[in-house]
């Protein structure tokens, strides 16, 4: 895989021509473009419309976490937008995990396509053990990632999210060929905004992560494409 495939653009942006415009700057330079919160409130259909009718690929990160049906439902919603990869939150437990899989390979069965990878979330980046414990979680985090990340394969999920720092010690509960996808991500050139557990890229896929995660460190530079160029070189 090469270098640039492996970065996964955060738009992280408030609305739809900002979106548009980094679309087509980053479009050959990034391998995903990734959807969250923010974005796709305002414009979700739309922009993931956008990004694959260039031929495009989407990561949708809307970290599902409902009752089974529910996300069920949004999963197979998503699956007929197009979309590449997608997110769960693992802590929705093991039924609601199992019926996002499993409607992600059902509705792609139905409409002749691949399905998309769906990939779990274990504990946010910005998260410590101080603020486990503040929404009653008292193991520690290493325990409490493990135990997520178990689960995951057990359900069969395609991969997982998780910050650079989990790596090492979650691989060992993973499948082989799991995709392990990394926020967090900073260059030694960039600043550390709110995420507690970070690396470098090069960090990063030497402890075994498939794919980066990475927004402000491209969308703050003065030179967008040269910031990419910068953390391809460190990739390879």
């Amino acid at each position: 895989m090469a270098g640039r495939d492996r970065i996964i653009f955060a738009l992280d942006v408030g609305d739809l021509t900002s979106a548009r415009w980094w679309i087509h700057t980053l479009k050959g330079h990034v391998g995903y473009f990734k959807i969250g919160p923010e974005l796709f409130v305002l414009a979700g259909a739309e922009v993931i419309r956008e990004i694959k009718s260039e031929g495009l690929k989407c990561f949708l990160d809307l970290k599902f976490h409902d009752i089974p049906n529910t996300v069920s439902g949004a999963v197979r919603s998503a699956v007929r937008l197009g979309v590449d990869i997608m997110t769960i939150h693992l802590l929705g437990g093991e039924d609601m995990i199992k019926a996002a899989v499993a409607s992600a390979k059902k509705e792609a069965m139905a409409l002749s396509k691949f399905a998309p990878k769906i990939v779990g979330v274990t504990i946010l980046t910005s998260l410590d053990e101080d603020d486990l414990a503040g929404v009653g979680i008292n193991r520690p985090l290493k325990d409490e990632v493990v135990s997520l990340v178990r689960l995951a394969a057990n359900c069969g999920v395609d991969g997982i999210v998780c910050s650079p720092m989990d790596i090492e010690y979650i691989r060992p509960y993973l499948p082989d060929g799991s995709m392990v996808i990394t926020p967090g991500i900073r260059p030694s050139w960039a600043t550390k905004g709110d995420q507690e557990r970070i690396s470098t890229p090069r960090g990063a896929i030497e402890a075994g992560a498939t794919l980066l995660v990475i927004g402000r460190p491209i969308r703050e530079a003065s030179d967008p494409i040269r910031a990419v160029e910068k953390i391809t070189e460190e990739i390879t």
